[in-house]
């Protein structure tokens, strides 16, 4: 284990974007492959041998590429900011083979109208949409009345739903790309908000005494060497502001990569979340006087321990619990988290718990992990005056 969260355990899901790997590219592929069901009938009554060889041959190639078509529209195209010469062209392309190959060969093709209204609804703007699918159905009505009528009204209640459901996908497709772009804009946002709190924070702790710095080493070289006794007085002043600009220096480092316990409990969520694990999480706790120290520890005992439950345990469910106890030596604010994995590979404490160890006791607390019957438990404490239960388990 390590006290660092790695990026694949914060990736968020590939919604209306495209694949990224062979398994993602597999599971939009099964996707937009379930509706081909209705390919069965056109493929069916070409190898009947009802037709001659030149339609069989014929209605193969149109078939063929009204597939082609199909797939390219809605793989490349769903999801997408609209192209209307790309969309409309290919729209049309299936708009005219869908009502030729059903006219020529039969009722049996009459349900590649689905596959129009399909692409429609998950192509085009919502405003032209909502013309295009009853048109569809339309179309594929008046078509079916040579062949068999009973079979077209059949159809045309499910074109117009199906066309119509795509246009709810397809929009949640584009809102959630939209959320994306959003949350993407607020995080850069965020990050340079804090440059800019670091900046002004160096500034204070810094100007004045580099400024202190400066003007006294003008003191001191103007001194020499006719005064060195009062030289030296400057220099020993420059001494004294720089450590105390260093520590300032310090402290303020150690405020910014001090972790904050709330903020690791968002974290964790989004992280088990996003590795597949069902998570229970605490109510928000109130930390109103806990120490930072004390804070910061459990902090980095949650990172260590969701980092060992994504990374190494296997587990499918995990539950973290924090809450206020009463022990011999004093209140206790205790933090558990405990999932059904097998708690990795290792046979001893790893690097990661030991440092872990370390940081708690410094921190006046305590750290116990460990195998249990049905997976791995860490359990961390530190102490905290906090009255009452600061929040347990969902």
């Amino acid at each position: 284990m390590t006290e660092d969260r790695t990026a694949d355990a914060w990736q968020d899901t590939a919604m209306g974007q495209p694949p990224r790997n062979r398994r993602e590219l597999r599971v939009k592929l099964l996707w937009i492959g379930v509706w081909l069901v209705f390919l069965s009938s056109p493929v069916e009554d070409l190898t009947s041998g009802r037709h001659t060889t030149g339609a069989t041959v014929a209605g193969a190639l149109g078939l063929t590429a009204f597939v082609g078509v199909y797939l390219s529209l809605v793989f490349r195209r769903m999801g997408k900011p609209f192209s209307p010469r790309l969309t409309v062209s290919l729209i049309a392309v299936l708009g005219v083979l869908a009502p030729v190959l059903a006219y020529s060969l039969g009722s049996a093709w009459l349900g590649l109208f689905v596959y129009v209204s399909v692409a429609c609804g998950a192509t085009l703007p919502v405003p032209a949409a909502y013309w295009a699918i009853p048109t569809t159905g339309a179309v594929m009505y008046l078509v079916g009345l040579r062949s068999n009528e009973k079979e077209a009204r059949g159809l045309l209640l499910l074109v117009v739903l199906i066309g119509f459901a795509m246009v709810g996908v397809g929009q949640l497709i584009r809102t959630t790309v939209e959320l994306r772009k959003a949350r993407a804009t607020v995080a850069q946002l965020a990050a340079n908000e804090e440059r800019l709190r670091l900046a002004r924070d160096l500034h204070d702790l810094l100007g004045h005494s580099l400024s202190l710095i400066t003007l006294k080493s003008e003191l001191a070289g103007r001194m020499l060497p006719g005064h060195p006794d009062k030289a030296a007085q400057q220099i020993a002043d420059i001494e004294q502001v720089s450590r105390q600009a260093l520590v300032d220096v310090r402290e303020a480092v150690t405020g910014y990569r001090r972790p904050r316990l709330a903020a690791e409990l968002a974290g964790t969520q989004v992280a088990l979340t996003a590795a597949g694990v069902t998570a229970e999480m605490p109510a928000e706790p109130d930390l109103a006087g806990v120490p930072e120290e004390a804070e910061s520890a459990l902090a980095w005992a949650l990172r260590e321990a969701v980092t060992n439950v994504v990374r190494h345990s296997g587990a499918d469910k995990c539950l973290v619990q924090l809450t206020q106890r009463q022990t011999l030596d004093g209140p206790m604010l205790e933090l558990c988290v405990e999932d059904n994995g097998s708690g990795g590979s290792g046979s001893g404490p790893g690097n990661g718990l030991t440092g872990l160890t370390e940081r708690m006791e410094k921190a006046g607390g305590s750290l116990e992990a460990g195998r249990i019957k049905h997976g791995f438990r860490l359990v961390a404490r530190v102490p905290s005056p906090l009255p009452g239960d600061v929040g347990s388990g969902a």
